[in-house]
Formats: C-alpha cells, structure tokens, sequence
C-alpha cells in the first residue's frame, strides 16, 4: 500500500469507528427523524422496502458509502490530517459533502485553520423534522465525538 492508500484507509477506519455506535444497526428499512428511508448503518441510496439486509450486505454498504465521504472530503481538501480528514469524512457520510466542502469550516479548512474548523463541528446538530429545523440528541453527541477527533 502507498502512505496515500495508508492515510486514506486510517481515515476510513477512524470515521467508521464513529459512524457505526452513531447509526446503530438495522438490517430492515426505515425512517430517521427526518422522514429519510434508511437501512442498516444509516445508507439511504436505493433502500428497499420490506428487504431485510445481510450483516455482510449492511458492512459492504457502509465501506462504499464511507469510501464516498472520504472521496468527497479528499476532493475538497486533499492532504489534510488523518484525525480532521476523518471528522469530516463522518460528518459527510452523515450529512453529505456540503459540511466539509461549502460551509464556514470549508473556508476554515481550505486557510489551514483546524481548530477553528473542527469548532464548526458542533453546529450541524440539526435536521427538518416536519419541516422545521430542530437539534437532535443524537446529531450533537455525534458531532461531540467528531470535533473531539478533530481536535486530536
């Protein structure tokens, strides 16, 4: 493996290590707060209803869909530091790649001020739940979790 293929996997590793206590496992559909159809560790392309998804289905689609976030963030910020790049890779896998890449802590991360990046974390604790905009206990612990990686 090259240190870029390294650094890429230890990225993977980390967010995952957060994504998946942050998700939970369901391995049939349904709807998070947000009224999004999800299944197994939180993927929410082409769910199908009534299908109740393998272990090794619900890992292979977590690998692909954080193999995205990572992708996303490298895109937008490439070479940033394992711990930061990993932050937002979860936030991106979590919320797409607006977090990390059209946002305060893009412009933060882009001139090379983490700290002030990785304190943009905690505001994303929203989501539309019928149709207004509320924090959710699990979107600020997770962002908690997040930012302290960051600022590791």
């Amino acid at each position: 493996m090259t240190p870029r293929n390294n650094r890429i996997a230890a990225v993977a590793a980390l967010a995952t290590a957060i994504a998946i206590p942050a998700e939970g496992l369901r391995q049939f559909a349904y709807y998070d707060p947000p009224g999004i159809l999800t299944v197994c560790y939180g993927h929410t392309g082409n769910v199908v209803t009534g299908k109740t998804y393998s272990l090794d289905e619900c890992k292979a689609l977590l690998t692909e869909d954080m193999a995205k976030a990572v992708a996303q963030v490298e895109a937008c910020h490439p070479g940033l530091p394992v711990q930061i790049h990993a932050a937002f890779a979860d936030a991106a896998f979590n919320l797409g790649p607006k977090v990390a890449c059209d946002s305060t802590a893009s412009r933060y991360l882009a001139s090379g001020k983490y700290i002030e990046a990785c304190n943009e974390l905690p505001r994303w604790n929203k989501a539309r739940v019928a149709g207004v905009l509320v924090p959710l206990p699990g979107l600020t612990k997770r962002r908690a979790k997040e930012m302290a990686l960051c600022l590791a």
